[in-house]
């Protein structure tokens, strides 16, 4: 698991709350990922968000970030160490890495991105009230598997095998595949639902998707996933595999098509709260912030490239498109 002991962010040593300050000279803020180092556009949202709540300065908070690279059952311990670490406030990202904060700590302040429902999964008893020591963001991925099954069947009417890549180590994973061979069997589809919890297992999958017959492909959301984004869109265009993904940064780096709500911003709202805890704020007061606006995104260079005439109705939709 990679390390890094110090990273430059905007903050200051006396915008802390007093037990924060007692605790070190220096503050710490401790970053639990459950995949690999994040895209820079996410530490610059991150950071934008701690600028709009008025942290700004020019000393060094001490960041300890714990990448998990996939490996999910390796977070508990990452988790722990963080506390050993005696950060002030603990950044999980995503839900596996959430609920092991939660596993270690009653006490430190744990701000959460989640596709997930944070109730559902386990992590606030309520939206409004969180009334414990996590809160944070739920842009809820999970819900709109129906929707991107049936917006990648309006744009590939003709697949009549679908693929749904999941991560078998994530616990949204049975539910994803549920709700999307539910889905498939509406559309009058079959869905393969495609497990893969390394790197190697994704090389593996995308090298056998044509003897299966899968003539569509929609990868679901996950902290694994997010972190290969480059890689799952170069794996899709070497296998001329039209394929759905549950976010915008996929389709700009030369994915086809994605469904779902700014990750970006909700990184962003993630340095507000974590902003506003730093000056004070009770964790126990800041309801979970759900995102409500969702973009659909296209890639039309990609579309060329696999053959794709876009839909006129599904262009119309479409918030962004890539040129």
């Amino acid at each position: 698991m990679k390390r890094r002991e110090f990273i430059t962010l905007f903050g200051s040593a006396a915008a802390w709350p007093l037990t924060a300050r007692a605790q070190q000279a220096l503050p710490v803020l401790g970053f639990l990922h459950e995949g690999l180092p994040a895209h820079s556009s996410l530490t610059a949202a991150f950071q934008q968000g701690l600028i709009e709540t008025g942290i700004a300065g020019g000393r060094n908070v001490k960041i300890e970030n714990r990448w998990a690279e996939g490996r999910y059952d390796q977070l508990p311990r990452l988790a722990r160490e963080l506390v050993e670490q005696r950060v002030g406030i603990m950044v999980a990202l995503y839900l596996v890495a959430a609920r092991a904060a939660k596993a270690v700590t009653q006490t430190i302040p744990v701000v959460f991105v989640t596709g997930s429902d944070p109730v559902g999964g386990g992590l606030v008893s309520s939206l409004n009230r969180p009334t414990s020591n996590l809160t944070g963001v739920a842009f809820m991925f999970t819900r709109l598997g129906e929707k991107n099954l049936a917006t990648l069947h309006e744009l590939v009417p003709n697949a009549l095998i679908i693929g749904a890549l999941v991560n078998p180590n994530n616990p949204n994973a049975e539910p994803q595949a549920r709700d999307l061979q539910a889905a498939a069997s509406a559309l009058g589809r079959k869905l393969v639902i495609l497990a893969a919890g390394t790197d190697s297992e994704i090389d593996s999958i995308f090298a056998n998707l044509r003897e299966q017959r899968i003539e569509a492909l929609l990868v679901t959301a996950d902290g694994l996933f997010f972190g290969l984004g480059n890689k799952l869109a170069m794996l899709a265009a070497r296998y001329a595999m039209p394929t759905f993904y549950p976010l915008s940064d996929y389709v700009a780096v030369g994915g086809l098509i994605s469904y779902g709500a700014n990750l970006s911003e909700s990184w962003r709202q993630a340095g507000i709260y974590v902003g506003k805890i730093i000056k004070g704020a009770q964790v126990a007061d800041m309801p979970v912030f759900q995102a409500t606006n969702f973009e659909l995104t296209i890639n039309l260079k990609t579309a060329k490239a696999l053959g794709l005439e876009i839909p006129p109705k599904l262009l119309a939709l479409a918030d962004k498109v890539v040129e």
